[in-house]
């Protein structure tokens, strides 16, 4: 490749990389003020949870055509100096139902709304949310949750860092070389990745179209491109849960370290859906397996198996997860330590959870990867 192509392919990474980093605050066009910003939440046919910030966005580069780069470079402005509103009233309204949230001192606002009217059977709702306090008409968005389709025999609950994405993927940074200024040759996602969860999605018979929930250790502000790459890389589209509140913002240069809350997490997402039994995918780096198994003594018969993907290469962590492996087959469900996604294929088809022919799409995958790696 000529250094001058070269040049070329990186300022346009570069573009893309600062359009998916200035998405956040682009909903206001430029306005500023306060604005809502939603995640994806998920629900059941009489609940809905979902998570969101309220924001005072500064006000400049209205002017300006979406489709330049200096607007870009504007609205990563201010997104760096926006700031949180602590105590907003958030209106949540959903058919007939409505209730209200307030944000907590970070910015946040939680809502577990029952709900009047069931959603009909599709997988993706819309709710309004509005601003009550401080009052500001225009500060309205739409949020989006999932339900679970009638057809869906089980859930797939997966760890994201090291597991979805390399280690160091999370870092926003990273992410964004990784993802735009090297190319499509580059490594975000485990090779076989994209065909497993496909594969997980369609169930055995290909028409389950089962739930998968994604969290992660990584900031809110990687959010947006998490989107990208799974969009990128074909991932089942579903909630990403955060497991950290810091981010892109002034004055928090570190995280705002708490306890791990995964465990709370899953354990709500099983909450929501009590007769659904879910499969839980992580890796061995972290404490996903003693996480994992204490869920499954904490809630038997709801966990159809455990895949491990081994990243930690020691001896003694092998051993440790093992002895955990032993634990959960005396709880009735097996957790595998899998070198990569064709051993967790293997075993995930052997168990009637996906098609047979799913697992050489899982092998071409990795094939592909090796070929492109030699």
């Amino acid at each position: 490749m000529s250094l001058q192509n070269r040049l070329h392919r990186y300022a346009q990474s570069l573009r893309s990389g600062l359009h998916v980093l200035a998405a956040p605050v682009k909903g206001d066009n430029g306005r500023g003020g306060l604005f809502i910003q939603s995640y994806r939440g998920y629900g059941s046919r009489n609940r809905v949870c979902l998570i969101g910030r309220v924001f005072r966005q500064p006000h400049f580069g209205a002017s300006w055509r979406e489709d330049r780069l200096r607007r870009d470079l504007i609205d990563l402005t201010r997104r760096l100096l926006r700031k949180p509103i602590v105590g907003a009233r958030v209106r949540i309204r959903y058919k007939d139902t409505n209730t209200i949230v307030h944000t907590d001192r970070h910015g946040y606002f939680r809502v577990d709304m029952e709900l009047g009217t069931m959603p009909s059977d599709v997988a993706w709702h819309e709710m309004e949310l509005s601003l009550d306090s401080p009052v500001d008409e225009r500060a309205t968005t739409t949020g989006e949750f999932f339900t679970p389709l009638s057809s869906a025999r089980y859930g797939v609950i997966s760890d994201i860092d090291d597991t979805v994405v390399y280690t160091g993927v999370a870092n926003t940074a990273m992410m964004m070389c990784r993802l735009f200024a090297q190319g499509a040759e580059s490594r975000v996602v485990f090779p076989g990745v994209p065909a497993l969860y496909q594969a997980f999605h369609a169930g055995s018979d290909e028409k389950e179209r089962n739930p998968l929930f994604y969290v992660s250790r990584a900031p809110w502000s990687i959010y947006q491109v998490l989107v990208e790459v799974f969009h990128r890389n074909r991932l089942p589209n579903g909630p990403i849960l955060i497991l950290r509140e810091w981010g892109m913002k002034r004055g928090s240069l570190l995280p705002r370290r708490a306890k791990d809350h995964k465990q709370d997490a899953i354990c709500h997402i099983l909450e929501v859906y009590p007769d659904m039994r879910f499969i839980l995918v992580g890796d061995s780096g972290q404490r996903d397996p003693e996480i994992y198994n204490h869920i499954l003594r904490e809630h038997p018969g709801r966990i159809l198996g455990i895949y491990i993907r081994d990243v930690s290469n020691t001896p003694e962590r092998s051993e440790a997860i093992d002895r955990l492996a032993r634990e959960a087959r005396e709880a009735g469900c097996d957790l595998i330590l899998a070198a990569d996604n064709l051993a967790m294929a293997e075993h995930a088809a052997g168990q009637g959870l996906i098609a047979d022919h799913a697992v050489r799409g899982v092998r071409e995958e990795q094939e592909r990867a090796q070929q492109n790696e030699d």
